[in-house]
């Protein structure tokens, strides 16, 4: 097997080719939290991979302890939320206007921006213990790509109910709901990536990026606009409010809200 480290890596993420598949897995200890800088090398990375014909598949991963605990924190407020979502939602965007297959390996806690990195993949296969959620309305604000997207994939009630309460849910429940492709403990995990990858790289990589691209067609519309609405609110009304600041402090002086209902 063909298989090399790219010069790509980082302490961020490290990216190995092998023959059709790129490889991409998050290396920032302890949780994977995706900072600035994670953003600015996912994006090179992707961009590099879309760049090779002979590549027709990405995965994404992080490790056992974590697939990514979410975006950090640090960089929700005021002065920077508005260069996290430029350079998140761009990268979110850039993985759905993929043409590469991609695929996420979810082990450990996938929170936030990690769920919502991992559920804009075209597949995503994840342990059945592994701790997913969308926490931010702890924080006083709300998850953008989520409230966009989740709903096609698990419905609205049960998206209402995840993005609302913020609560917490297992890998189990991510596959049994369609947010996740399948669940699988252990090695069995990889054996259910590999028969995927096995069955891809059978196909023309060029038939399966015409075919990704007319199967999102209405999606990335929808996600074009929703995506846009939903940082207006964000960046326009939430912001504005005093919960909002107050959600982001109190996690970063370790103590509880005090909400204001303003």
């Amino acid at each position: 097997m063909n298989k090399r480290t790219m010069s790509l890596a980082s302490p961020r993420i490290v990216v190995c080719h092998e023959n059709a598949l790129a490889r991409i897995t998050l290396t920032h200890s302890p949780l994977n939290v995706i900072d600035f800088q994670m953003m600015d090398e996912l994006r090179e990375a992707l961009t590099h991979a879309e760049q090779q014909p002979q590549i027709s598949t990405i995965i994404l991963e992080g490790d056992e302890k974590a697939f990514s605990a979410g975006v950090d924190v640090a960089v929700h407020t005021p002065e920077l939320i508005k260069t996290m979502f430029e350079k998140f939602h761009g990268l979110i965007m850039q993985i759905v206007k993929l043409s590469k297959i991609t695929i996420a390996e979810v082990q450990g806690a996938c929170l936030g921006g990690g769920a919502e990195l991992a559920m804009v993949c075209d597949m995503c296969f994840t342990t059945p213990d592994a701790k997913w959620g969308f926490p931010e309305i702890a924080l006083g604000c709300y998850p953008p790509v989520a409230c966009t997207a989740l709903a096609a994939l698990v419905g609205e009630k049960r998206a209402a109910d995840l993005i609302f309460t913020g609560r917490a849910f297992s890998g189990q429940e991510a596959a049994d709901w369609g947010l996740a492709t399948e669940a699988h403990a252990g090695d069995d995990l990889q054996e259910a990536i590999q028969i995927r990858l096995d069955h891809l790289y059978k196909l023309s990589p060029a038939a399966l990026a015409h075919a990704k691209k007319a199967f999102y067609a209405w999606d990335s519309i929808h996600l074009d606009k929703g995506l846009a609405r939903a940082e207006k609110i964000y960046l326009e009304e939430l912001m504005k409010t005093e919960d909002a600041k107050e959600g982001v402090q109190a996690w970063m002086e370790k103590r509880k809200p005090v909400w204001k209902g303003f």
